[in-house]
């Protein structure tokens, strides 16, 4: 994927692996659905949302997708870790045999907003 600049979301996904298209398009799906005014774009040739500052984004990578977000904690992370998902710093990788985790990126996408929210008063 690093030869292809996609310019939308969809050509994004679209021109992934299709073992992974399914994964990400439930993600942003995920993410619109939280806050309907995040606005979606390409930056760093990867998928990113904004609102009132960066919301969360996703990336493909050899094995799975991973997800990207600040407001990623100890907490969040110790439930996933549970889940049998790896995290780092500010990521979770969702392997194709895994379900996305919907509720816990829910809190996140939340979390989030409103820290962008607070940061943009």
């Amino acid at each position: 994927m690093k030869d292809i600049k996609p310019t939308t979301i969809e050509e994004y996904i679209d021109a992934a692996p299709r073992e992974f298209q399914g994964i990400m398009y439930e993600l942003a799906e995920i993410i619109k659905n939280t806050i309907p005014k995040a606005e979606g774009g390409i930056s760093w040739n990867v998928p990113i949302y904004n609102y009132h500052g960066i919301l969360a984004g996703f990336d493909v990578a050899k094995k799975h997708v991973s997800f990207g977000i600040d407001a990623l904690d100890d907490e969040v992370r110790e439930i996933l870790k549970k889940k049998g998902y790896k995290t780092g710093k500010k990521t979770i990788q969702i392997k194709p045999d895994q379900k996305v985790p919907k509720s816990e990126l829910i809190r996140l996408i939340k979390e989030q907003a409103k820290l962008n929210e607070v940061r943009r008063k």
